[in-house]
């Protein structure tokens, strides 16, 4: 029973981690038309500065965490600016490879300045240890990271269900020139969600580094998992996004506690089942 609930702990929160990190996939997928393969990238970013912040800047574990989402995405606007309007719009052909591109000049440039070496972020006193939640203990940076996702969840779904700035996003995806002509300003609206995504990125990127090391290759060694929860949930779809989390996040932590000789053996087959079952994702909407 012990076992039973630690991977079940371990599997909510690693499910979070993926959520909040790919929800801004989702964003700009579903919602901005932009297959961003380059937003492990900024997650990494966001790793790399708050490691820097708190280790060798001496900050408080909080400050770390603001200075990762604020300066990821002031690394993003000029790259949103310049680069990416380029592609809104663009074949999908042509989004991967500038948003690869793009990539691989992160990493080496992430490898330049802060070194080819592991990333670690020192937790303050109050996340390490574990809390005593009645019938056991749970590991308290475990509960954080799932109350952080949970906090993301709610806050998304509220920005783009509940104010003007969600009517204005989904007017200009669904018809940006009538959005436009309406007085609309499309562009910052598409800066703003970029800004969004970018920023969760960094979150998620920073607050599941003890579940998903801060390493050289993070960019390219979890983008094909970002990319499945996104399919998986469908495009677009907050709500997607948590189940698929959750689901993927479940399956990838049993297997690894119950059948590590398997690697990610039966994440990937229950991505090809559930990509048989529900080719546009299990919340996904028709085209």
């Amino acid at each position: 029973m012990q076992t039973v609930l630690s991977v079940a702990i371990d599997a909510l929160a690693y499910g979070m981690v993926l959520f909040v990190i790919s929800i801004g996939l989702s964003i700009t997928m579903g919602l901005m038309r932009v297959v961003n393969l380059a937003h492990g990238a900024f997650a990494m970013i966001g790793g790399y500065l708050a490691s820097y912040a708190a280790r060798d800047l001496g900050l408080g574990y909080a400050a770390a965490l603001l200075i990762a989402v604020i300066g990821t995405i002031i690394i993003a606007i000029p790259l949103e600016r310049f680069l990416y309007r380029r592609i809104y719009g663009a074949p999908e052909l042509t989004q991967v490879l500038m948003t690869i591109g793009i990539t691989f000049c992160i990493i080496g440039i992430a490898n330049f300045v802060f070194g080819p070496t592991l990333k670690t972020i020192p937790l303050p006193e109050t996340l390490r240890g574990a809390t005593d939640v009645g019938f056991r203990t749970i590991a308290t940076h475990r509960i954080f990271a799932i109350a952080i996702g949970a906090a993301i969840a709610v806050l998304l779904w509220c920005l783009v269900e509940k104010t003007s700035y969600g009517i204005r996003l989904r007017a200009s995806v669904d018809n940006s020139a009538m959005a436009a002509a309406l007085g609309v300003r499309t562009e910052l609206v598409y800066a703003a969600s970029f800004a969004i995504a970018v920023g969760l990125a960094a979150l998620g990127g920073a607050v599941g580094a003890e579940l998903l090391p801060v390493e050289p290759y993070y960019a390219l060694r979890y983008m094909v998992t970002f990319l499945v929860v996104v399919s998986i949930g469908g495009s677009g779809s907050i709500g997607g996004a948590l189940l698929a989390s959750l689901l993927l996040g479940a399956i990838d932590t049993t297997g690894r506690y119950f059948a590590p000789e398997y690697g990610e053996f039966f994440f990937y087959l229950a991505v090809i089942v559930i990509v048989a079952v529900f080719p546009r994702g299990l919340a996904g909407r028709r085209a």
